[in-house]
């Protein structure tokens, strides 16, 4: 099958959105985290600073704590508005931040950061034109606007609607914002939004119950709990450990003198899927094949190309004097969740 497809459906009870590119599973949510999701917008308390790093703790609902990076001129007791930025390891706070932004399909709207602003991938300068006149009928506040590169071929009442429905939630959750207690003001969105929201692409969409299995989605799915990928040029292991994730990159039966190279070309290029296929996350090391360093800044190339499309920000440090490449990932996603093998 040709072509883009999103399959909302669920998946062992959780809701779940997969997209399909030319028949092959190329990204996945699923909502099986009971953690604060990810945009959640939460009136946090400030409980104890952090010495030595400039952060704050801070109490949320039900018991849970967050950290907050940047807490400086803060006291505890003090009340502040803040954004869950990605999932938490087990046992560690929640992080967050306090730029809150308020995300949709189309618009952006950036409280305390004033300004109308359009997405710099849109470069025709009559849609720009187009889009700043929408902004300035339906957008009167203080607050920032920025107009996402989805807007690219939208149509104008839709783009307009969304603007005005984030402005309210907007004003509705920065009105709540004083208070005493912790309290959850959003609960950040689901993988059926999300996907509605990020897979801007053309694509057929398929929301029909039992989808995944109709479109074999759930087969590939059970194939993501082996840490064996298949490279063509040789095949790369992927495997979480409590400090890293690592991976190590093999030839194969290849034993020509361009077979190193092939493979960590290919491991450059299948790395970014399955790294977000798996929801893995954090310090991540590469033993690649051994080669000349001659050829290290090529596979350097190749990575940076790779994870440049990638949506979720991911930093290359670089070669270790082993040998070794070192990225750092943000959380953005719960780790796959291995058990819901035993299920499918």
């Amino acid at each position: 099958m040709k072509g883009r497809m999103i399959v909302l459906d669920h998946i062992a009870g959780f809701e779940a959105a997969a997209l399909l590119v030319d028949g092959k599973l190329d990204d996945l949510l699923i909502d099986n985290s009971d953690a604060p999701r990810p945009g959640a917008i939460y009136r946090a308390i400030c409980d104890r600073p952090i010495k030595g790093q400039g952060g704050m703790m801070m109490r949320l609902p039900e018991g849970e704590t967050a950290f907050l990076r940047q807490g400086k001129n803060l006291r505890p007791g003090q009340a502040l508005l803040v954004q869950v930025t990605g999932y938490s390891e087990q046992g560690k706070a929640v992080p967050v931040t306090d730029r809150v932004l308020f995300k949709s399909r189309y618009a952006i709207v950036t409280p305390g950061k004033p300004g109308l602003n359009i997405s710099r991938q849109i470069t025709d300068e009559e849609i720009r034109d187009n889009l700043m006149a929408v902004a300035h009928e339906v957008f009167d506040s203080q607050h920032g606007l920025i107009l996402r590169s989805s807007c690219i071929g939208a149509d104008e009442a839709d783009i307009a609607d969304d603007i005005i429905a984030m402005l309210g939630m907007a004003d509705t959750v920065l009105s709540d914002a004083e208070g005493t207690t912790p309290e959850a003001l959003t609960e950040g969105d689901g993988p059926h939004t999300v996907a509605w929201r990020e897979w801007t692409a053309p694509a057929t969409v398929v929301t029909d119950a039992g989808s995944f299995e109709t479109h074999g989605v759930t087969d590939q799915i059970a194939r993501l709990g082996a840490a064996h990928v298949p490279l063509g040029e040789g095949s790369m292991y992927v495997e979480p450990t409590r400090a890293l994730v690592a991976v190590d990159v093999n030839t194969g039966n290849d034993t020509s003198p361009a077979a190193a190279l092939k493979a960590n070309l290919a491991a450059c290029r299948a790395l970014p899927r399955a790294l977000r296929m798996r929801g893995l996350a954090g310090q991540i090391t590469v033993d690649f094949v051994s080669m000349s360093k001659a050829h290290r800044k090529q596979v350097e190339q190749s990575l940076r190309a790779a994870f440049k499309s990638d949506p979720i920000e991911t930093s290359l440090v670089g070669w270790t004097p082993m040998g070794l490449f070192e990225m750092q990932r943000k959380r953005e996603r719960p780790p796959f969740p291995t058990a819901l093998l035993e299920e499918l």
